[in-house]
């Protein structure tokens, strides 16, 4: 069965609008229940979730789903999304659900599904919970005194900060950085200053402050340029941007110099490999990481081995083939050594371990490799109607073009968003100038035949 609710990240979409409302969160709810179980003790799962308005609508939507099948359900409130597959595990319960729509607008929810292993997940596990929402449950609710009960789990906090704390190398500290972290307004603006500060940081803390509508505002991996002139403005050592969720992060050295997670990747990966500690050969990332990564690693005797785009894929590769390194250009970061997911705190606090090692600044530390010149615009589309702008045969003609013109040294890579209605246009070579002009082909032919979408107003 093909799957039509869940995309790369779980379900997302505008919140109160199909899928992303309180009846298909029931819903949800109670067909994952089913899925679950697995024997005939009492059953658990963990609910957290990020500071958007909405939350305050799926959350109780989802604990009346789980209860009404007999599930117990513990509430973290506003956590990372890896944080809730630590505490799935922990807690051995039978599964984890992040409410999210991670980098979004606050007008956009999620939900992400993880199972008593803290892993996302699978592609035929989430075709399964759909098709168990199309049968119904009539047959399969508790009885009255079979009911789940829902309680609040007032230690989370303090159990992911410890988490996090131990990742980092033993007797190592953070005294003398100063260190920016931009929380998105978001699930991370308690736990992230915080960890950073007990291992002896200065923190310049930024969008700790979410009110239900400013998460990934102006701020955020998304939108890193409060942080990077923050790291300025106050002399800063790095700046850490991490997303609404805390899964992915931006960084930003001394001078406010962006880097990325292909950098981050490296030279998380290189120094596991100068520790002896790497496994799998290698790192693992998608298609969308730049190649200067993929000839820095082949120049030092390690792979880059790709995957489709979406960390869950980067976990699936890595656990099949044994890698503990892996994520993407867009921050997330996957060290399965120290979880199950990506996991923005947790690599901030490896490359802090790198800076702190070497006794240089991050500038020097955190130009691992020279990226290849490589462009990337968004195309917004309205989905309405099932518009597929990519089929169109004048977009193909522009992408065949630009591949030829790029030739052998260059490549194109056009795709369609899991997470929103967007298409993504990038191209990479050796040429800046001929690299900006394919992109820009490319986007305008795909513009000349997609419908532009309505304008979305925050109320």
């Amino acid at each position: 069965m093909a799957r039509k609710l869940f995309g790369t990240d779980g379900i997302r979409g505008t919140a109160n609008t199909e899928p992303m409302t309180a009846e298909t969160a029931l819903k949800v709810a109670m067909a994952a229940a089913l899925q679950f179980r697995r024997g005939n003790h009492r059953h658990l799962v963990v609910i957290g979730k990020d500071t958007r308005l909405s939350g305050y609508m799926l959350e109780p939507a989802l604990v009346a789903g789980f209860v009404s099948m007999g599930m117990d359900v513990t509430l973290v409130g506003p956590m990372p999304t890896p944080a809730v597959a630590m505490l799935t595990r922990s807690l051995r319960a039978d599964m984890g659900v992040m409410i999210s729509a991670s980098h979004n607008p606050f007008y956009d929810n999620g939900i992400k599904l993880f199972g008593p292993d803290g892993y996302k997940l699978s592609d035929e596990v989430e075709a399964a919970i759909e098709a168990r929402m199309m049968e119904g449950f009539a047959g399969d609710l508790a009885g009255a005194k079979d009911l789940g009960r829902a309680q609040r789990l007032d230690d989370a906090i303090g159990r992911y900060i410890e988490q996090a704390k131990a990742t980092f190398p033993r007797g190592l500290r953070l005294d003398g950085l100063k260190i920016v972290v931009d929380c998105a307004n978001g699930a991370a603006y308690k736990v992230a200053p915080k960890v950073l500060w007990e291992l002896g940081a200065e923190v310049i803390p930024v969008a700790v402050a979410p009110d239900g509508f400013n998460i990934n505002k102006d701020c955020g991996a998304t939108a890193p340029k409060a942080m990077r002139e923050a790291v300025v403005a106050h002399g800063a050592h790095l700046g850490i941007a991490l997303d609404g969720d805390a899964d992915r992060l931006i960084l930003a050295d001394e001078t406010g110099t962006q880097i990325d997670g292909d950098q981050v990747m490296a030279l998380i990966g290189c120094a596991c490999a100068d520790a002896g500690t790497l496994r799998g050969g290698g790192v693992v990332a998608t298609v969308m990481s730049n190649l200067g990564l993929e000839l820095h690693l082949k120049g030092r005797g390690l792979s880059l081995a790709r995957t489709p785009v979406g960390d869950r894929y980067v976990v699936e590769h890595m656990r099949e083939h044994g890698f503990n390194v892996g994520g993407e250009q867009s921050g997330h970061i996957v060290l399965s050594d120290h979880g199950t997911t990506g996991d923005g705190l947790v690599a901030a606090l490896q490359v802090l371990a790198v800076i702190q090692q070497s006794g240089k600044p991050a500038s020097e530390v955190l130009r691992v490799f020279q990226a290849l010149p490589q462009v990337l615009k968004n195309v917004r589309f309205d989905p309405a109607g099932g518009a597929t702008p990519l089929a169109a045969a004048s977009v193909q003609d522009a992408i065949r073009a630009g591949e030829a013109r790029l030739g052998a040294t260059g490549r194109v890579l056009i795709r369609k968003s899991g997470t929103e209605p967007l298409i993504r246009v990038m191209a990479e070579g050796d040429d800046q100038g001929l690299v900006t002009a394919v992109v820009d082909d490319i986007v305008a032919a795909i513009k000349d035949v997609a419908p532009a979408p309505a304008a979305k107003v925050a109320e």
